[in-house]
């Protein structure tokens, strides 16, 4: 049996403005209606795979949770990562996961954010890798290269293939210079690094206490000590801290002599920058991917894409042009791998266009940030069908509620009423409340809240079936 096990790690700061710490790429929908996370779920599915266990970060999980229940999917197991430390940890504790539950099954580790055309061909390599893994082998595989490309890392394959497809890794190479890349595209011996891994979990643990130690046993004291929280696994964080950060190529796939490479001949992108988004986009006649509202006049070679207003672009050629609610990103798409350095100002800075985005998922659906002033904001709030907020009351604001469809249930203080479509209800400053939906359609109300702080964290929760702390 193959376990799948998607990597949700990311932030894709190269990505901004649309990408943010709190709301990264995979869970954007980059190249059509569903976000990569998404797609690689829905992928899976048409395999015939098991259901997926899921690493992510602990501030995601209301977003993942939301993105299974959008395809309707049922995770496996959802592990909570206090904070990143690097890919060889995170496929060390799903491995210690599966061996947990009695489980040392095949491991098909995939990143939550890859685009993948050929699904077939990866249906055949999949073949070949599992007879790999099935005789001990640690196997990734490797993209067939179609272009000297420079922002990815490469592998060398060995000369003596396996009869099955399979082939030994003779050398792993950073992301190379034009020339090399040019030279290695020519030569035929070197894919791609895709990130995609196979092999059994206790073949990978042996291969990690061999050659990391010291991240093995971390890692099983942090599993040791993780605790469940609803449909979650919490990596417990005081442990997690003493892992070493690094990657699986790092620290095992370079060093193990088990290392084979299945080529798979696909069309294939992690979707790293403004430039491969543009790369995987249909354009127009003259070389422009357009999306949402848009207006292009004597342009060519843009990526122009509108979230919330008319972008119209005159006279630019190789030209990023990215509109949120809350920024804009104007930038040659040659360069469009500097833009972490933007992010990084951005953060030094301490803004909050770094991390935070518009849209934030909760547990009971979600709420997007519609204007904020002086000492008012104004959201646009969603409740799932027999959700509820936390009983709770706020000591800096005052809210006023406005249904827009379906049907509220408040509780304020000592009372409990309905308020259905356009009716409003007036929350005063240190009201106890609760906001629920008993209805079967979601529950959509503008919230407009007014005082003198606006910050989440002015939330004295009294009781919440989600056990969150104050605002999380």
């Amino acid at each position: 049996m193959i376990v799948p096990v998607i990597l949700s790690g990311g932030s894709g700061s190269r990505l901004w403005p649309l990408s943010r710490k709190l709301y990264p790429k995979q869970f954007l929908a980059l190249t059509g209606e569903r976000s990569m996370f998404q797609q690689t779920l829905a992928r899976l599915v048409r395999l015939g795979a098991s259901a997926p266990l899921i690493l992510c970060n602990e501030e995601h999980r209301f977003l993942v949770s939301e993105q299974l229940a959008g395809v309707r999917v049922q995770a496996d197991s959802i592990l909570l990562e206090p904070f990143g430390r690097n890919t060889a940890p995170a496929v060390a504790m799903a491995a210690l996961h599966l061996l947990r539950e009695g489980r040392d099954e095949l491991m098909l580790v995939l990143p939550a954010d890859h685009l993948l055309e050929d699904e077939a061909e990866f249906k055949r390599a999949l073949e070949v890798a599992t007879r790999a893994a099935e005789q001990g082998q640690l196997v990734l595989f490797g993209i067939r290269p179609n272009r000297p490309e420079t922002g990815y890392g490469y592998i060398r394959a060995g000369s003596d293939a396996a009869a099955d497809g399979h082939q030994p890794v003779a050398e792993f190479i950073e992301k190379p210079d034009a020339e090399r890349a040019q030279r290695f595209l020519d030569s035929g011996e070197y894919f791609w690094n895709s990130g995609m891994f196979l092999f059994r979990a206790s073949h990978f643990l042996e291969e990690l206490q061999r050659y990391e130690p010291e991240i093995h046993e971390a890692c099983v004291l942090s599993y040791e000590r993780s605790r469940e929280d609803l449909a979650f696994l919490r990596i417990d964080r005081d442990s997690f801290a003493a892992c070493p950060d690094k990657s699986i190529d790092y620290a095992v796939m370079e060093r193990t002599e088990r290392a084979r490479v299945v080529p798979l001949d696909s069309a294939w992108s992690d979707i790293g920058s403004w430039q491969a988004l543009w790369e995987s986009l249909d354009k127009d006649a003259h070389g422009n991917a357009l999306r949402g509202d848009t207006l292009v006049e004597d342009s060519r070679n843009c990526l122009v894409q509108s979230n919330d207003k008319l972008v119209a672009v005159l006279g630019m050629d190789d030209t990023v042009v990215i509109e949120t609610s809350d920024a804009v990103l104007v930038a040659p798409r040659s360069r469009s791998q500097q833009v972490r350095q933007l992010v990084e100002k951005l953060q030094a800075a301490g803004r909050s266009e770094a991390t935070q985005h518009s849209h934030v998922s909760r547990p009971w659906g979600s709420y997007e940030s519609v204007h904020v002033g002086e000492r008012f904001q104004v959201k646009h709030i969603t409740v799932n069908p027999g959700a509820s907020l936390s009983l709770q009351m706020h000591h800096h604001r005052a809210e006023h509620w406005i249904v827009v469809s379906g049907t509220a249930q408040v509780t304020r203080n000592e009372k409990t009423y309905l308020v259905t479509e356009n009716e409003s209800t007036f929350i005063p400053m240190t009201a106890v409340h609760r906001l629920s939906n008993p209805g079967k359609i979601p529950l959509q109300l503008i919230e407009v809240q007014s005082g003198g702080y606006l910050g989440e964290d002015d939330i004295e929760r009294l009781e919440d079936v989600y056990g969150r702390v104050p605002a999380t």
